[in-house]
C-alpha cells in the first residue's frame, strides 16, 4: 500500500475543505494542465501542498482516465526533472488514487530550501492563487531572503570543492534515487559534479555573485579533520 492510499481519508478530507494557500485541484481528464507546473513552482516557494489531479474547482471528482493516468505521471515528473523548465529541478512522486471509483493522482509538494522558477519566471502562492511575481523585484528578493533565513543549508561555502567531500555519500545518494524508480534516474549518467548542480546543491549568493557548495550538500559530506 504507498503512502497516497494510506492516508485515502486525509486525501477526501482535503478534498472536501476546498483549494487555499496549500490546496489546490486540476482537473486533467486525459491530459495536464499547462498551469500545473506553475502551482508546483509556487507550492515549492511557499509553504508547500498538496496538488490533486482529477479533481474541479468546486471540489467536484472528475477523475482522470485510466488509461492516461501512466503518461500523466511520466510527463509531469519528465518536465521536473528538466532544468531548462524547472529550476532548480523538483523531485516528486505522483501516486494515483481510488476514491468513490474515480482515479485521482495526489502530488505532494514540500517547501522548498531553493527558490525555483518555470520558464525563467518566478511563481508565489497567495490564497489559492499562483501569482507570477519575477517583474516585482522587491517580492523576489523578500522570497530569497525569507528562504535564506529559514534554510541554514543554503549557506554558500565559496572554497568547498569536490576534493572537500565524501564521495561515498555522493555514491549513496546516487544509489538511493536509482532504487526509487523503474526507468533509469538521470543521477545514474552524471558525474559527481553534474550531479551536485542538478540537486541543486551549488549556489550563488545573491548579493555578492559567490559560488560555492550550499551546507545540505557539503556539511555531512566535508571529510573529517
Amino acid at each position: 500500500m504507498n503512502e497516497a492510499e494510506h492516508f485515502h481519508p486525509k486525501i477526501k478530507a482535503i478534498i472536501k475543505q476546498g483549494e487555499g494557500v496549500t490546496v489546490e485541484f486540476k482537473e486533467c481528464n486525459t491530459t495536464l494542465n499547462k498551469n500545473v507546473y506553475e502551482t508546483v513552482c509556487a507550492f515549492s516557494n511557499r509553504h508547500g501542498g498538496h496538488l490533486i489531479l482529477g479533481v474541479k474547482d468546486n471540489g467536484m471528482i472528475t477523475g482522470i482516465s485510466k488509461d492516461h493516468c501512466p503518461k500523466i505521471i511520466t510527463d509531469f515528473v519528465t518536465l521536473l526533472n528538466n532544468p531548462q523548465k524547472i529550476n532548480p529541478p523538483l523531485y516528486l512522486s505522483p501516486a494515483p488514487v481510488e476514491i468513490d471509483g474515480k482515479t485521482v493522482i495526489v502530488i505532494h509538494v514540500p517547501e522548498s530550501p531553493q527558490v525555483h522558477s518555470l520558464n525563467g519566471r518566478i511563481f508565489d502562492r497567495n490564497a489559492d492563487g499562483d501569482f507570477d511575481i519575477t517583474r516585482y523585484t522587491d517580492r523576489v528578493a523578500t522570497l530569497f531572503l525569507r528562504q535564506q533565513k529559514i534554510y541554514t543549508e543554503n549557506t554558500v561555502y565559496p572554497f568547498a570543492t569536490l576534493i572537500d567531500l565524501r564521495p561515498d555519500i555522493i555514491r549513496r545518494a546516487r544509489m538511493r534515487a536509482a532504487s526509487r524508480q523503474e526507468a533509469p534516474h538521470a543521477w545514474t549518467l552524471l558525474g559527481d559534479e553534474e550531479l551536485l548542480r542538478s540537486a541543486g546543491r551549488t549556489l550563488q549568493e545573491r548579493h555578492s555573485d559567490r559560488q560555492g557548495g550550499a551546507y545540505a550538500g557539503c556539511d555531512s559530506a566535508f571529510r573529517q579533520g
